[in-house]
């Protein structure tokens, strides 16, 4: 008998690519069930229909269920993959342009605009987590809906149901990192906060490889939601890891403010752009295959990485993967119960983090604790509806800080993503 997946938001144009991932593993992982839920149904049909004609491609005779009913795509699944965008992208533009106003960087998932992001998720998560905890109790939730380490935070402290979060950004810069020093298989030490991580090191055969990547900033992939500009040789030095590309809106916050003001288009409105060519691709009867445009989207190679994921758990395959799981007693300067991104070891039981000996960066430390309980509170704003410790959230995020900044931007927003926050609405 073979897996019932079910795709949360899978008006997602990104789903033919995670649909292409288990076409790529049929003789391991055998799917005969694919639920497709998403409460714009419409968009679910265009997405759902080039789907099937990539089934039929393969020769796979596969159920497919389009619904915009979220128990019937629960019931007795075995693995769920979640990739919402709460409010879409226009919810996301705001994100990006209310900031501005108060000289605030505006970004998706970092800084005001993530932590807006994170309020308007956290209730939508909990609901299906709820559910699945009755529908499908031994399912995994796979979820690279940003802000994915918070999302993951939230469920794993406060829900019964197993969850990984995962981000694309550090598939990206192994790849680089091998491409760059010419490696084969290495051994690589990962460690961070989703969105806020970095490569501490690099083995091969022996050989510590770390000093070469750090000297010559191998594995500095650079994003394609993140606009242009980078880390000099100099602050990556003084940072002592290979950072994500992410690390620019903390570390050079006023070059980064100017350019997200003088960019033409937010990135919401450049992938409102591109989701509408794909969409019109969609449309075409005679695709059959995912497109090369969908690689142009930021979260290119998320559902691969997903479906990696999905198929080292039901293989127990003891597979290294980069997720966001609860720290334990993995790190000791951090809390049991904080969601770190680090390399882990994944299998049938789900992720164990690996330690890494004799970690002493103190630059790294110091910021992962710090964004750590901006985190918290952020998570317990949105639980709770509590505009104090928003503001608290805001007062430690190292991209706000401003107490008058941060509140007059927080009302502002909070007012127009009201229709997103039921617990700060709850009239």
């Amino acid at each position: 008998m073979g897996l019932k997946l079910a795709v949360i938001g899978a008006g997602s144009t990104y789903l033919p690519e995670l649909v292409q991932g288990f076409i790529n593993r049929t003789e391991t992982f055998p799917v005969d069930k694919l639920y497709l839920e998403d409460i714009d149904l419409d968009k679910v049909k265009i997405v759902g229909e080039l789907v099937e004609r990539m089934l039929k491609r393969a020769g796979l005779n596969i159920e497919v269920v389009m619904t915009d009913q979220l128990e019937p795509s629960l019931d007795g699944a075995d693995f769920v993959f979640g990739q919402i965008r709460v409010g879409k992208l226009p919810a996301r533009i705001l994100d990006e342009k209310l900031p501005l106003k108060y000289g605030l960087i505006g970004q998706e998932t970092t800084g005001i605009g993530g932590f807006f992001k994170a309020l308007r998720t956290i209730p939508v998560f909990m609901d299906i987590a709820k559910k699945m905890e009755k529908l499908c109790p031994d399912a995994f939730l796979i979820n690279f809906s940003n802000p994915s380490g918070i999302i993951a935070e939230t469920l794993l402290n406060n829900t019964k149901i197993k969850t990984m979060g995962l981000c694309n950004g550090p598939i990206g810069m192994i790849s680089r990192l091998i491409k760059d020093l010419e490696l084969t298989d290495p051994e690589i030490d990962f460690i961070g906060l989703n969105h806020l991580s970095f490569i501490v090191g690099v083995r091969e055969n022996g050989i510590d490889y770390f000093p070469k990547a750090l000297e010559t900033m191998a594995g500095m992939a650079q994003l394609q939601n993140i606009p242009k500009g980078e880390l000099s040789a100099e602050a990556v030095k003084a940072m002592g890891g290979i950072p994500i590309s992410y690390l620019q809106y903390f570390a050079l916050r006023g070059q980064k403010l100017e350019i997200l003001r003088e960019e033409e288009q937010s990135r919401g409105e450049v992938c409102i752009d591109i989701e509408h060519d794909l969409l019109d691709m969609y449309r075409d009867v005679n695709l059959n295959e995912k497109p090369a445009l969908l690689d142009k989207r930021g979260g290119h190679m998320y559902s691969e990485a997903a479906m990696s994921l999905a198929d080292a758990v039901y293989n127990d395959k003891q597979e290294f993967h980069i997720v966001n799981v609860l720290n334990g007693g993995t790190f000791d300067f951090m809390n049991a119960d904080d969601c770190i991104e680090t390399g882990c070891i994944v299998g049938k039981n789900g992720a164990k983090p690996i330690r890494i000996p004799n970690f002493k960066n103190n630059y790294i430390k110091g910021l992962m604790n710090a964004v750590k309980y901006y985190e918290k509170l952020t998570i317990e704003a949105a639980l709770e509806g509590s505009d104090s410790k928003a503001l608290a959230a805001l007062m430690l995020n190292p991209l706000v800080g401003d107490f008058d900044m941060a509140k007059a931007c927080y009302f502002e927003m909070k007012e127009a993503h009201k229709d997103y926050l039921p617990t700060f609405f709850k009239t």
